[in-house]
């Protein structure tokens, strides 16, 4: 650098003297033909009141050949020397980069093309503490503002880039070559930070979105640019032939592998760096959709569009660190598909947010103004997401069935709050996402309906989940039937029973031509009692659902982290089983949410209809369906003349229909877990007045199986000599029913149990 300093300080010298002449030129100040001159000294010239003489014609002449001359000199000078000033100003440039960035910046040989525009051969850009080269590009060239360059203060626009190379890496111990853009040292005084309270969303987003909108040009062209990035997780490769920004408007295309994943991508929009403002459009090319490519990697889902727009409008960040967003996003032809979401694609032809997102320790917020369209339907989310600190984090099997405070879930707390504005019914079945409740395409529909949710959870104290979710409706009545006609409730039809994974068991018409079809009056009571007692107290009265069942299942599901046990009440295990496939997805679930609503609200079928299908139709035992095969398999009688034991028994096994075996020890005596459940459900149907004090008290606990199910119940003699283990099998321990449907529990919070777990304190007695 000694070696310059001569030539930095002629440089310096020679743009003084520069600007010095511009000025002069432009601005003589006390005279001349610069805007200094005042207004009340510019005499008012009329060309009638002046007499051009032959003199005055020559000093005009010899005024402008001074000017000429002057411009001249100074234009010759600018020649002279603007390749000394240029050197200067890349110094400059050079300086101002490496105090803002830990970076070594090296420019190749310079030169102008033309009168302002600026060529390099050749820059690079690499991190001092990696030296791990971030970018290279053959050729650069930008316009120099003149006046700048005399200024001493050089000014670039219309950045032309050429063969480009950037190029991120990121090591296994977590080192690269790129998170200097978005560490750079801030003006404001640093502030201690307490890190123990999670990470800071805001902080980070700030900080993405402000290296990102300040590393982008006004006016730039990029053209064979390429982009990669490695990690141990992951590879990117972006290529783009042009991608230009003028006056802020920006179009270009580029060619994406991400994770093995290939996309064709054309971006439009307009953006204004200065105040954080975006509009953009993202688009598939060659009518092909764009696919997110971490998501299927992480997640195995498919998630696609046609076409995104992104816009951001605001962007405030307050002195507590919270940054608040204010934009709007939107898709076309939206897709996603899960194995857990749907067997098949989910599709929303169009959808859209307009948000009102806040950020900050450990938080995340959707805040009112927030708006999301779909279709046609307007619903309005407020959300609040928060995780608490490491040590506010309360953990335990009975509590949440968490074991570790960094668990995914510790110290989470939601709340969530959803009100859709009133629609028309017709434009809500519109409305619905396709390959989402397929059985309900094309219904029409009278009348208007009205969405809410309510859901609370804190994980710090699980037991308090608060669930709420419905539908009002007003003057509302289904005019047609979509794919299933619903209505089939009420006549005979042909229905076909699926296993587990969706293989066809068997096809049986339900209804008075099937001889074995049993209709609602020639059931036992003792069965219908048991039946509505062990699955679902309150479906003569209920619509349909019962929230606090639904949350009670929620509860245990998320303390055990599996399906452990179910929430369905009888209207939606009969709808399961008439119009749906046996699949666990969460779209099922939905849809058979909207159906069963529909049955309910529209009274479609009476409840004693509902129930007679539900017992001729369901599952008890392995290829047993319906109540004539199961009284008949198990005790060779008419379903008419089931006894209570009897029906208790048969209530008993339709949660797990197919392991009824398992009930029974290697002696062919009921379980504790059998007869535990015959005095429970018993003991709530006299409390019902179902059957009698003395008929509860009367209730045996043992099974006479005399039908063909007998030659499946192992019984082994007992050793009456010898000292005999439990007749009970640990494996198979109680069903947990007290809280479910008696003891000082709700009425309505009845619920069927998937899996057997122990009671709250073992029975005594027979």
């Amino acid at each position: 650098m000694a070696r310059d300093e001569p030539k930095v300080a002629e440089g310096a010298a020679w743009a003084n003297r520069g600007a010095g002449l511009f000025r002069y030129l432009c601005y003589p100040g006390g005279g001349g033909f610069g805007p200094n001159l005042a207004p009340a000294r510019r005499p008012f010239l009329s060309l009638r009141s002046v007499r051009v003489t032959s003199a005055t014609k020559k000093k005009i002449g010899l005024g402008l050949g001074v000017l000429a001359l002057l411009l001249l000199i100074g234009l010759g000078i600018f020649l002279a020397k603007r390749q000394q000033l240029l050197d200067y100003a890349l110094l400059q440039v050079k300086a101002k980069v490496e105090r803002k960035f830990p970076v070594v910046l090296t420019l190749g040989p310079a030169r102008f093309t033309d009168l302002n525009t600026v060529q390099l051969e050749g820059v690079s850009l690499t991190p001092t503490a990696s030296a791990d080269t971030l970018l290279r590009a053959q050729v650069v060239r930008a316009s120099l503002s003149v006046r700048s360059l005399f200024a001493g203060r050089p000014v670039f626009s219309n950045l032309e880039i050429d063969s480009a190379r950037l190029t991120a890496r990121k090591t296994a111990g977590g080192q690269d070559n790129y998170s200097f853009l978005y560490k750079t040292k801030k003006t404001r005084p640093a502030v201690a930070r307490d890190t123990t309270k999670g990470t800071n969303y805001g902080l980070l987003a700030n900080q993405l979105l402000e290296a990102t909108f300040d590393n982008i040009p006004e006016e730039a062209d990029f053209q064979h640019f390429l982009v990669t990035y490695e990690s141990p997780r992951h590879r990117a490769r972006l290529t783009m032939p042009r991608l230009a920004i003028e006056d802020g408007n920006i179009n270009g295309q580029l060619t994406a592998v991400i994770d093995s994943v290939e996309n064709r991508v054309g971006v439009e929009g307009h953006i204004d760096a200065g105040d954080y403002e975006v509009d953009a459009n993202v688009f598939g090319l060659d009518k092909r959709p764009v696919v997110l490519p971490y998501v299927q990697s992480r997640y195995g889902a498919r998630v696609q569009f046609d076409t995104v727009r992104v816009s951001l409008s605001e962007k405030d960040l307050s002195g507590d660190d919270e940054l608040l967003l204010k934009g709007t996003a939107s898709a076309a032809n939206f897709i996603v598909n899960h194995p857990k979401l749907s067997d098949s694609d989910v599709r929303f032809p169009r959808g859209g947010i307009d948000f009102v997102m806040k950020l900050g320790q450990a938080s995340f917020a959707l805040e009112k103004g927030t708006r999301v369209l779909l279709n046609k339907m307007e619903l309005f989310p407020e959300l609040t997401m928060r995780r608490l600190p490491v040590p506010e984090r309360v953990i335990g099997k009975d509590i949440n069935g968490l074991t570790n405070r960094n668990q995914l879930l510790a110290g989470v707390q939601v709340k969530l709050n959803v009100e859709s504005s009133e629609t028309k019914a017709n434009d809500f079945f519109a409305s619905l996402p396709e390959g989402m409740f397929e059985s309900l395409e094309g219904t029409q529909a009278e009348g208007t309906v009205q969405y809410h949710l309510m859901a609370d959870l804190d994980m710090n104290q699980l037991d308090s989940l608060k669930f709420d979710s419905g539908l009002r409706a007003t003057k509302f009545r289904i005019t047609r039937f979509g794919r299933e006609n619903l209505n089939q409730l009420n006549e005979e039809f042909l229905h076909t029973a699926y296993n587990d994974k969706g293989d066809t068991v068997k096809t049986f018409l339900v209804g008075p031509s099937n001889p074995e079809y049993t209709p609602y009056n020639q059931v036992s009571d003792y069965l219908k009692y048991a039946i509505m007692t062990a699955e679902d107290p309150r479906f003569m009265t209920h619509r349909g659902f019962m929230e606090k069942a639904f949350v009670k299942s929620a509860i245990q599901n998320l303390k055990e982290r599996r399906f452990a046990r179910g929430g369905s009440t009888i209207s939606m295990q009969l709808v399961k089983n008439v119009f749906l496939t046996r699949k666990k997805t969460l779209v099922r679930k939905a849809e058979e949410a909207l159906i069963v609503w529909i049955i309910e609200n529209t009274r479609l079928a009476t409840k004693e209809r509902m129930l007679e299908v539900y017992l001729n139709i369901i599952e008890w035992g392995p290829k047993i369906y319906g109540v004539h095969e199961a009284a008949e398999f198990y005790f060779a009688k008419e379903p008419r003349n089931l006894n209570l034991s009897e029906s208790l028994f048969l209530a008993s096994i339709v949660p797990r229909p197919k392991y009824y075996r398992n009930g029974f020890n290697q002696y062919g005596e009921m379980r504790v877990s059998g007869r535990y459940f015959h005095r429970l459900i018993a003991q709530l149907m006299a409390r019902k007045g179902y059957i009698s004090q003395s008929e509860y008290e009367n209730v045996g606990t043992s099974v006479n199986f005399q039908g063909p199910a007998r030659q499946y119940i192992v019984r082994a003699t007992r050793d009456t000599v010898r000292a005999t283990v439990a007749a009970d099998s640990s494996q198979y321990e109680p069903l947990n029913l007290i809280d479910l449907l008696g003891g000082d529990t709700a009425p309505d919070a009845g619920v069927n149990t998937n899996q057997p777990a122990p009671p709250a304190a073992p029975p005594t007695g027979n």
